[in-house]
């Protein structure tokens, strides 16, 4: 998974699933000081290592998948809930992850497996894009039925 720094206050605003063989065709040398894309890292502390199944994936890279369904055109990622609505069926389950709140750039929502793996060999803390826990913030957010500081779950479902 790929993304744009977490101290960069341009670029993109969306991880991207870059593949492994890319293509290159006209290329100017060097860097150009235009856009930069970056590998992406879990950051988990202490406090939250036990939510995944595998608790030890801080400061390592975010490997990407890509979810097919042969008969289920219709896809949604449900945040806050680990369930999917009557009808729909539950791809899987995680914890909603984005930027950190205090860093420059903006990321979007996306929905972590509960059984998160890591790229094999990636435990370098290269900090590039960043993948943080989402917690409820209460104020314009009702608590309740949201609780500060809580962990938000999230569901992709196919129908």
């Amino acid at each position: 998974m790929a993304g744009s720094h977490y101290s960069h206050y341009g670029g993109g605003s969306n991880y991207l699933c870059l593949p492994l063989n890319p293509i290159f065709e006209k290329i100017g040398s060097g860097n150009q000081g235009s856009s930069y894309i970056y590998g992406t890292e879990y950051e988990i502390n202490n406090a939250q290592k036990h939510l995944f199944e595998n608790s030890k994936l801080h400061n390592h890279d975010a490997p990407c998948s890509v979810c097919h369904t042969e008969s289920r055109g219709s896809h949604m990622m449900i945040p806050a809930r680990n369930t999917c609505p009557s009808g729909w069926t539950l791809e899987y389950k995680g914890y909603l992850m984005s930027a950190h709140h205090g860093h420059k750039g903006r990321t979007q929502f996306i929905c972590v497996d509960g059984k998160a793996e890591a790229t094999f060999g990636s435990h370098v803390d290269k900090n590039g894009a960043l993948l943080y826990f989402v917690e409820g913030h209460c104020g314009a957010l009702p608590c309740p039925p949201y609780v500060q500081g809580y962990e938000l779950t999230c569901a992709v479902c196919t129908k």
